[in-house]
């Protein structure tokens, strides 16, 4: 499965990236995965090379270019839930510095770079994201109905607040069909229905799903939240929305 770190040229400077895809020469489907809060590690490159040996080109941007190349903090190899804490108020700086602006200038540079590869076939793209990267696919996916036709967000995280520029008060434009897959207690039950209100409004397909016993971070197997069958529903949801969806490259 060939891998490598490419760069994205964007109007702030060039952002790193992980890139996977099929070994062979035709052209795939591209994927633009976005990663959560944590960001660019050997977990999601893991879950960037699964990925594409279904048969997808995977781009996995280093949301915090800005601050330097992946990985940006230190991380441990293990993200224990008694440290978790510690790990995201060091990473909250970051996190609070990549505003809606700065999501939809990349979000431009991502797309034009992945569907430029020669590797990328002519058709749409999927856009997926972890946690706060939930968000980010939502918005992109918003911001460029004609060239999305799949978002899936899991575990998301900031997908309804009260910020005028919530992602669920975007949707109108939205054209790509949608999977959410959250865990318990990701969302409230009032603002699940207000998304799913927004995405009604939209006229797009959806499935907004809550994972039986599932905590926040439950794909991710370098942490304590993680749990094995969610991310198989994970896989199942993920893989047949991407089928349905995206043409052969």
């Amino acid at each position: 499965m060939p891998t490598k770190t490419v760069r994205i040229p964007t109007t702030d400077g060039r952002a790193d990236a992980f890139a996977a895809f099929p070994d062979h020469g035709e052209r795939h489907p591209g994927v633009l995965l976005y990663s959560d809060a944590f960001g660019v590690r050997p977990e999601l490159e893991e879950r960037a090379r699964e990925l594409a040996e279904h048969g997808y080109y995977v781009l996995v941007p280093n949301l915090y270019y800005r601050h330097g190349p992946a990985p940006v903090t230190e991380l441990p190899e293990h993200i224990a839930a008694e440290i978790r804490p510690a790990v995201i108020a060091q990473l909250m700086p970051l996190i609070e510095a990549h505003t809606t602006e700065r999501v939809l200038r990349d979000a431009d540079a991502y797309l034009r770079f992945l569907t430029t590869r020669p590797e990328v076939g002519a058709g749409p793209v999927a856009v997926i994201g972890y946690c706060l990267g939930a968000a980010l696919a939502m918005r992109t996916a918003s911001a460029h109905p004609g060239r999305v036709a799949a978002v899936a967000g899991f575990h998301p995280g900031l997908l309804v607040t009260d910020a005028p520029d919530s992602p669920h008060r975007l949707l109108s434009e939205l054209t790509a069909q949608v999977h959410l897959g959250l865990a318990e207690g990701d969302l409230t039950p009032e603002a699940i229905s207000e998304l799913n209100q927004a995405l009604d409004a939209a006229g797009v397909g959806y499935t907004t799903e809550i994972y039986p016993g599932t905590v926040h971070g439950f794909t991710m197997s370098d942490t304590d939240a993680f749990n094995p069958s969610a991310l198989q529903r994970h896989w199942d949801r993920l893989l047949s929305l991407l089928d349905r969806t995206l043409a052969d490259g």
